[in-house]
């Protein structure tokens, strides 16, 4: 059977980070939700996305193909119902489609004409941004019993501290020495050819991906995910950390989300908590404005290629899109525009060409390549964010 991944109707709610990927390629636990799909159902996928992601993101259409919602989640059970689905079928969880059966002839969807079939369990999803960071404690746990079950942790060294040592797998090449790990309020993942530094002290949930590095005598808080080759130091507590972004220096990351390929420099510091207590907001692209989230604590939401400067602050609840630089005394706004160049004192567009040049050298330090389809993604957003730049 053919799978297609459909990012559904959340798709606006989650920006920034969808401007650069189908809902299916963010992480949140250990893998990201097309990874955790495919190893349950044991095939690979595509996905249907916006058309100028679809060049990087194609979609493979077959005969027979199964769509599956994105912003769902997967377990053992529910993979199970997607396999068994057959034509005219569709599952539900309440009001929501997880799954429903196709033919590449079929121009609509009349869910009238299915037969539906209901899971009755809760599931897990991701409805907004800071679901990703609010969940991340329940998917970190599920994804740490699907990608060690079976299997056998590499030894725990003589000179780590541990407590709940059961709760701890080690992949092979990870190195750790002289570290602290605390298993015993959620599982600690420490995925391949990772890096934890002498002196650290890391409280689970929490997972490493592979390549990753824990920088000396960090303070880790779960539940945290630092995405694979990432770099990261200071204080950090319930964050989701992508892919191939920094936070190699001291300062404070809490209950925020970064994107690919971020930035942040030495002693930047958000605020996850206001001063009074209050419930946060965040800036809404699907609104076009502030909503409630019905948090009080809930701190940065930056999308791929942005940057701070060293001594950066961030507010509560703010909001920074793609390709910004933010940098200079005091608080910026609590949304920064996507292409922003500046902080506190005012904002210029940050020139695409400029913005090119960077990721093509950060990329490149991680033998990565910035690709053409790379550079018509980002000038396709640079194009659609405008009118929001010049409000």
């Amino acid at each position: 059977m053919n799978y297609i991944l459909f990012d559904g109707p959340v798709r606006n709610a989650l920006l920034p980070f969808t401007f650069t990927r189908p809902v299916a390629d963010i992480r949140i636990g250990i893998l990201t939700i097309r990874e955790k799909w495919e190893m349950y159902l044991g095939y690979t996928t595509t996905t249907i996305t916006e058309e100028y992601l679809m060049e990087k993101y194609p979609m493979v259409e077959m005969e027979e193909n199964v769509m599956i919602n994105s912003a769902i989640l997967p377990n053992e059970v529910l993979a199970e119902m997607v396999k068994s689905l057959e034509g005219n079928q569709a599952i539900f969880s309440g009001d929501d489609v997880v799954a429903f059966y196709a033919k590449d002839t079929q121009e609509e969807v009349d869910f009238d004409a299915y037969e539906i079939i209901y899971y009755d369990d809760e599931v897990l999803k991701i409805e907004q941004v800071w679901d990703i960071f609010r969940k991340n404690d329940a998917a970190l746990r599920e994804d740490f019993e699907l990608l060690t079950a079976d299997r056998k942790s590499q030894p725990i060294p003589a000179s780590v501290n541990t407590l709940a040592p059961e709760n701890i797998f080690i992949e092979y090449g990870a190195k750790l020495e002289f570290v602290t790990l605390n298993a015993a309020t959620g599982p600690i993942y420490i995925g391949k050819d990772t890096e934890i530094m002498e002196g650290s002290i890391i409280r689970g949930p929490f997972a490493l991906c592979d390549g990753a590095v824990v920088k000396i005598g960090a303070k880790i808080y779960g539940a945290t995910t630092i995405g694979p080759e990432c770099r990261v130091g200071g204080e950090v507590s319930n964050s989701v950390m992508f892919a191939y972004s920094n936070k190699g220096h001291d300062g404070f990351l809490g209950n925020s989300v970064l994107g690919e390929w971020c930035n942040l420099g030495a002693d930047t510091n958000n605020s996850n908590l206001k001063n009074n207590y209050e419930e946060v907001k965040l800036w809404s692209y699907e609104k076009e404005g502030f909503v409630k989230t019905g948090l009080q604590f809930c701190g940065l939401m930056m999308g791929d290629h942005s940057k701070s400067g060293i001594n950066t602050m961030f507010n509560t609840g703010t909001v920074v899109g793609v390709c910004s630089n933010i940098f200079g005394s005091g608080f910026p706004r609590n949304y920064v525009p996507s292409f922003s160049w500046g902080g506190a004192s005012g904002m210029v567009n940050h020139h695409i060409n400029k913005a090119f040049d960077t990721a093509r050298v950060m990329m490149q330090r991680r033998n990565v390549e910035f690709t053409d389809q790379d550079a018509d993604i980002l000038q396709y957003i640079y194009d659609e964010t405008q009118q929001l730049r010049d409000k």
